[in-house]
């Protein structure tokens, strides 16, 4: 007992010593951080000098300009499904029933234009427009699947309409507002900057366009074909897509540039189709790969890899592997540059190419030319039949030339009606082995027709296809 109570007095001294010693020792010579941070870091911050420090912008103002001039969309449109699965082979009853669709638009003229996104409208028979709590049935003047821009028009006056502002002078590193209705939120603002210009979204097929803005300004379902503002309430582009695994917001937005739109929606408003220009050439981006392979001093540009005999280029002194430097003095670095340059010209224009040529600059003019080679305005045939549920035109010269064909209607759109199952874009050469030339014949074939129909053509990657259908 004695020995335990010992041992016990011993080992409570010790702990009273080590405590003792820790105290002289270590914590007494401890950098008081209370104190520190109460004295000396605030005298430091009293003294020191923030004139030089840029203060966040007040984006106040440009919400207020813009949040009126962006609009919230309701789609009404009719999917179409087979009661049983004898229907799909032999034709019979059809079940349709409504798919209800939302997104945003901008006003961009106080007479009702209003511009959106072609997914927000495709495919839709009824399209409401809903600003200031009251609803317009609206109008498609024109859409342009390639840049997913659509143009409305509702009838109605005075409305506050945004000012464009040119995307070419947006730089990396601004602020931005996202305007649009996400979530069916009405008149939802983010702030956000510009993280990237020319942006292509690589393994995306949805959107040939290969020039977007990429922002980190939040935008979420229901934000499509809303407005993205600089910091004055300008439009700089039409959010559009969005990188995400989860259908939401992951950090990643995207939107067409606001020069792109403007050019996009005079043509459809005067020609009711987006007039694009061409060359007759093929271009890739250069590379390290392509660069030692030419033997060139700087990776810039694009090369030309594929040259038409007849077109434009090859008759303004163009060859196969210039490096094309510049178009009308605007420098192009990439093959997303190439492609916006030559979204903002129509055919019959001139332009100014600088390339490079076995180390030597040199300069040509160019006049540009549309798709079939010509340069005359582009008109389109385009028409609409609600019984189909689809959307034809007539086949363009170069793909009637690549595949061979003298005749043919192009599917442009299909909401998945009489002749669900046939893939958009698909050509149609005939019905029943009637040729069909133009929309207004094969429209008439096709409502008119009894009995079993058999439908050939050709998709766009030129494999043939047959389709069968009972029309009753």
């Amino acid at each position: 007992m004695q020995h335990t109570l010992k041992t016990a007095a011993i080992g409570f001294f010790s702990g009273l010593l080590g405590a003792i010693l820790f105290y002289l020792v270590i914590y007494n010579n401890s950098p008081n951080f209370e104190q520190a941070s109460s004295t000396k870091d605030a005298e430091i911050f009293q003294n020191a000098d923030f004139s030089s420090i840029k203060t966040l912008p007040d984006l106040k103002e440009a919400s207020a300009i813009s949040a009126p001039t962006v609009v919230f969309i309701k789609t009404i449109s009719t999917g179409v499904q087979q009661v049983t699965w004898m229907d799909m082979f032999f034709g019979g009853h059809e079940q349709n029933y409504e798919v209800l669709g939302t997104g945003s638009g901008v006003i961009i003229s106080p007479d009702g234009y209003i511009v959106t996104n072609n997914h927000v409208i495709k495919r839709a028979k009824s399209i409401t427009v809903v600003h200031n709590k009251r609803n317009y049935e609206a109008k498609v003047v024109g859409t342009d699947p390639a840049t997913d821009i659509a143009l409305l028009k509702i009838e109605a006056e005075k409305l506050p309409a945004v000012r464009f502002a040119s995307s070419q002078n947006l730089k990396v590193g601004e602020w931005v507002l996202a305007v649009g209705n996400p979530f069916n939120l009405n008149s939802t603002v983010t702030a956000g900057i510009v993280s990237a210009k020319g942006r292509k979204l690589d393994g995306n097929g949805q959107f040939p366009m290969e020039s977007f803005i990429q922002t980190d300004a939040a935008i979420n379902p229901g934000n499509s074909g809303g407005a993205l503002v600089n910091d004055r309430g300008e439009l700089v582009g039409i959010n559009t897509a969005i990188y995400s695994k989860n259908g939401s917001y992951m950090g990643y937005g995207f939107a067409v540039p606001s020069d792109m739109v403007a050019k996009i929606v005079a043509d459809l408003k005067n020609y009711g189709i987006v007039q694009k220009a061409f060359i007759g050439a093929d271009v890739v981006e250069v590379t390290e790969e392509i660069a030692e392979r030419l033997d060139l001093k700087s990776i810039r540009g694009v090369a030309i890899f594929a040259l038409e005999e007849d077109a434009s280029a090859a008759e303004a002194g163009l060859r196969r592997s210039d490096i094309i430097l510049e178009i009308n003095g605007v420098a192009i670095d990439s093959k997303s540059d190439y492609d916006e340059q030559m979204s903002y010209y129509r055919p019959g224009q001139e332009v100014r190419f600088k390339i490079e040529r076995k180390g030597e600059p040199k300069e040509f003019k160019v006049k540009l030319t549309n798709i079939d080679g010509g340069s005359d305005v582009v008109k389109t045939d385009m028409l609409r039949s609600e019984r189909l549920g689809a959307s034809f035109e007539s086949a363009p010269k170069h793909l009637k030339n690549k595949f061979n064909i003298e005749n043919g209607v192009i599917i442009s759109e299909n909401a998945g009606g009489k002749l669900q199952g046939i893939e958009e874009e698909f050509i149609i050469i005939s019905i029943n082995d009637q040729p069909v030339s133009n929309p207004k014949q094969l429209i008439g074939l096709l409502e008119n027709s009894r009995g079993r129909l058999i439908i050939r053509g050709y998709n766009l990657a030129g494999q043939e296809g047959v389709y069968s259908f009972t029309q009753r």
